[in-house]
Formats: C-alpha cells, structure tokens, sequence
C-alpha cells in the first residue's frame, strides 16, 4: 500500500503556487510539512497550463527519494532523484563518458595524512585525527575554495569549525589536499562525491545547449553544499525556477551555513513556524533542545510556534547495559509497531546487525532504512537505521537507544572537532531523529545521560525502569 499525499494547509498552498520564475527560499521549522509542499510544489511546476516543463525534485538520501517517489502518481515530466544522481547524469551526459566515482576517499585522505605526518612531525595540525581532514577537505570542496591562495588567505568567519586555523596549519591542509587529489587520480577516478558538485557547475557554465530542465525543487536543502545548489541553479533556464525549502536546525552533513552563501537571488524569504507533526510534548523537548547554548550560532532557525495535538511525555528508560538498550528497544518496537509505524534510530551503523539479529522472527514487517530501500508503506511495522536515514521522514513512534553521556557526542568527534563544535553537530543530529516522532519518543540509556538533553528537572520527560 503507497502513501498518500497530505493536501497543503492554509498558508502551505501559497508556497505550492509561487511564482515559476525565478528563485524561491522557504525555511520552515520541523514538523511544518516542508517535503509536503515540495512534492506538491513539483507536481504543479511538471503539470501547470502555461508553466509546465521538465521539473527535478532532488534532496539528499536515497531513503527519503523512495519515500517521495511514494507519495502519489508521479507525473511524467517530473524527475526524484538524490543530489548525485542528477550531477552524476548531467557529467555523463556532458563528457560522453562513464562516470566513475571514488568511494574509498577516507582511505586516500588517510594516505595524505600519514605521509604529511612523517613531513610535519612536530606540527600539531598534522596530529589531528582523520575525521578533521575527511570534514575540512568536504568544507573546501564544498564550497569551492580549491585553489591555494584563496584557501590559504581565506579570512572569512566560518560557522561549524571550532578554533580558526592559522595560515601556517592551512597551508599543510591544504598540502594534504593536493596529495589526495594525485592519489585518486592515480587510481584512476577524476571524481568523488564532494567534487561532483563543482564539475557539474564548470560544465553548466559552458553549456550552451537547452537545459534539461525547467524547474528544479530542493527538499532538505540545508543538507547542500554550496557548490550543488550554485550547480542546480545553473541547470534551468532563465525563465525556470528554483525552490528551496529547508530547515537549518536540521542541518547535519558537513559544515553549517546560510543560503545567503548559495548565491540565489531571492526577494523574499518565506518562513514556516507551524507544525503539523509533532505532540506538544515532543515538539517541547526539541525547541529546549534547540536552545541550549551549544545549539545555538549564525544561522537561520525559525522558531516554532507549538502545534495543537496533545500526546504522552517523552519517557526516558534506564537500562542495565548497552546490550540491554537494544533488547529493550527492540522488545518495545515489536510491542507497538502491531499498530503504528515504529522506528529505532542510532547515530551510527555500528550497532545495526545486533537490532537486526533481534528484530527478525517476529511477526511485525521489520525495515532498515538504508539506500537501496525501493518501496515505501504506510502499513504498521518497524524501521531501524541512523539518524541521517530517517531525514525528512515521520514515524508514529520513535525509539532512541544509546541517549549516553560517551555516545552523543562520540569520542571521535570530540577529538576531531572539539567539544563545543561537536556538541553543536550531535545536537543537531538528535534534533532531527526526535522530530521524527509524531506521538511517542523513547529515550535509551545505561550510564549517564547525554548532556545534549536538557535536564530532568526541566519536567519534560517521564522516567521508566526496564
């Protein structure tokens, strides 16, 4: 059974008939039914008498891009598909040639890193951990920054790093650039996932020929780079469009921005506080969430007004171990998704094939949302995978096992960015998977309680014994 298509909401159907010319950003809270009025967005720029043309619906998961392709019959003009797709098609399409994609760059970049390390041994930038270079070398691409100078001097304030980095330890990052970039070329690939992005740009740029499409609406647009919205920009004509909708609370891949650094030309920005899926209490505990300090920077958030359905307090379950967590969420799942929609989400994969190994053999539909999902219900059953799996997608029920002190945030980001910039991206990430829940959250942990949550006494939750 498919899903069906939500009808827009009063000020929703306004965003749905916006002008088709032109660009267009829409910035909404969670909950506010962004991706509802996106697909409703697209089939109306694909099918309207006098403004039809090809259109693109692109956001940044595969999971999400199965869930939107389920939400009614697509029309033939319109197009979903991820970010990668679309670059890796239009690079194709441009080259006559196949495109190959490095998917190993971590293990390039910790190459670069461990020669960099025997040259600079005494250099303290050259000691920081893979993860700050995988996330640096994903900002500087990202945002086009690839040449020496520019990087080097480059003196504009940067959201989501946490010290600056002086010119000195710039110049051996980008050293590090520079060897990763010959490695892969060694390899025999001219492109990874971060530069797609920029090599879709420099052809569009150059190319003269009819663009393919007419329209292009971005879902989830916090979660581009700079570099892919420029590059989507160029890809319609001038009389096309571009719409825009995200919500940068939920901003989790990569660095934080504003879309004032995409380079669109928008009159107005459109601005969405309701929303329509979350109880009270569950949309409570994020808006605390999202004001603690540590939350909290630069970029636009737009500030919630608190939805009309009432619900349970989130629980918060303390169980005897980390093994334990999984029994328990698993059990819970099994319990309620006979009726619902359940989902259990993590931070990582690293723990995915034990729920797994607990889940199967009941007689619930279980779901890992992963890339290669095809098919989307709206039937009862249970779901499991990360946060960054579950954007843009609602659950009557989520389960968060793993809610400790040691696992959000991770050692390794902490070591990798520091603990005030790494509890700024965890908070985002638990942000994102407890909005997921329309009805009821459950909370998981053995030891001390993550420090991103706000406090017991803020009478926010209600606490249970396993």
């Amino acid at each position: 059974m498919g899903l069906s298509l939500p009808d827009p909401k009063g000020h929703q159907r306004d965003v749905v008939f916006l002008n088709g010319c032109g660009h267009c950003v829409v910035l909404g809270t969670a909950g506010s039914g962004k991706t509802t009025m996106a697909v409703h967005r697209a089939h109306y720029l694909a099918t309207a008498p006098g403004l039809a043309g090809r259109t693109l619906l692109v956001t940044f998961n595969k999971a999400l891009v199965t869930y939107l392709k389920g939400m009614g019959t697509v029309p033939a003009n319109l197009q979903i598909e991820t970010y990668h797709s679309f670059a890796r098609g239009y690079i194709a399409h441009r080259t006559k040639r196949h495109v190959r994609i490095c998917k190993f760059k971590e293990r390039l970049v910790e190459q670069a890193l461990a020669e960099a390390r025997t040259h600079y041994p005494s250099r303290a930038v050259a000691q920081r951990p893979l993860e700050f270079y995988l996330d640096e070398l994903h900002w500087m691409v990202g945002h086009g920054i690839t040449d020496q100078q520019t990087y080097v001097e480059n003196r504009t304030p940067r959201i989501g790093r946490g010290k600056p980095l002086q010119q000195s330890d710039r110049e051996v990052v980008f050293g590090i650039y520079q060897r990763f970039l010959q490695l892969r070329a060694s390899a025999g690939y001219e492109y990874d996932y971060d530069n797609m992005a920029s090599s879709a740009l420099t052809g569009l740029k150059d190319d003269l020929t009819e663009r393919h499409y007419r329209h292009v609406v971005v879902d989830e647009g916090q979660d581009f780079t700079p570099e892919m919205i420029r590059s989507l920009a160029a890809a319609i004509p001038n009389d096309g469009s571009l719409t825009f909708f995200g919500d940068y609370a939920q901003q989790i891949y990569g660095s934080r921005m504003s879309w004032r650094s995409l380079g669109l030309r928008v009159p107005g920005v459109v601005e969405f506080a309701h929303n329509y899926r979350n109880s009270r209490q569950i949309a409570q505990l994020a808006q605390s969430i999202s004001d603690m300090p540590h939350f909290r920077d630069d970029v636009d958030l737009v500030q919630p007004t608190r939805p009309a359905a009432d619900g349970p307090k989130p629980t918060i379950l303390e169980a005897a171990s980390k093994d334990q967590q999984f029994a328990e969420a698993a059990r819970t799942a099994c319990a309620l998704g006979v009726d619902r929609q359940v989902a259990i989400l993590m931070r990582t994969r690293e723990h995915e094939d034990t729920l797994r190994s607990l889940l199967v053999g009941s007689r619930i539909p279980v779901q890992r949302l992963h890339r290669n999902l095809t098919r989307w219900t709206d039937e009862p059953g249970v779901f499991y995978g990360t946060y960054s799996a579950a954007k843009g997608l609602e659950f009557d029920s989520v389960i968060l096992p793993l809610c400790d002190v040691d696992e959000l945030p991770k050692t390794s980001e902490v070591e990798a960015h520091g603990v005030d910039e790494a509890q700024a991206r965890e908070a985002r990430r638990l942000y994102v998977a407890i909005t997921r829940a329309r009805a009821d959250l459950i909370l998981l942990h053995s030891s001390k309680l993550t420090d991103l949550l706000p406090s017991e006494m803020s009478d926010l939750y209600v606490r249970v014994s396993a």
